[in-house]
């Protein structure tokens, strides 16, 4: 009987050298991956199996860097906020599921740090572009209204 495994090559995530340079789509797929990764490891491979939050985590993750992908094809500038805007807050709800499997002892210090760092460079990146972008809108709507 021949051996196959259960799904295909993993693809390589980001060093933390290439993070420090990398766009937001670039750390958003990457994050994406790390946390498919978390739900494999919380649902099968964990000797503690964790199902709820673990769904939670995943859906709030990988919607991060769906929801930047969807900005890169907005249709307006308010279209492209609302969507870096989802993003924001889908990451900031995955930190506090992260705390949370941290915190009940479903991941240990290295693990939580290492993907709490993660979520904590893509929401300060978000924050910059939403801000970024509020900015550029604001004098439009300023000018409708006056």
């Amino acid at each position: 009987m021949e051996y196959k495994p259960r799904r295909g090559k993993l693809a390589p995530l980001m060093t933390e050298e290439a993070k420090t340079t990398a766009g937001i789509h670039e750390l958003s797929y990457d994050f994406g991956c790390r946390i498919t990764r978390l739900f494999q490891y919380l649902t099968e491979d964990a000797e503690y199996k964790e199902y709820v939050i673990s769904k939670q985590i995943y859906r709030s993750g990988t919607s991060v860097g769906a929801n930047v992908r969807e900005g890169k094809h907005a249709q307006s500038d308010a279209d492209f906020l609302s969507k870096m805007s989802i993003a924001y807050k889908e990451a900031d709800e995955t930190e506090y599921w992260l705390n949370l499997l941290h915190d009940n002892g479903y991941i240990n210090d290295e693990q939580f740090h290492s993907l709490s760092q993660d979520c904590k460079r893509i929401l300060k990146i978000l924050t910059s572009i939403v801000k970024t972008m509020k900015d550029k809108i604001r004098p439009k709507i300023w000018n409708i209204q006056h």
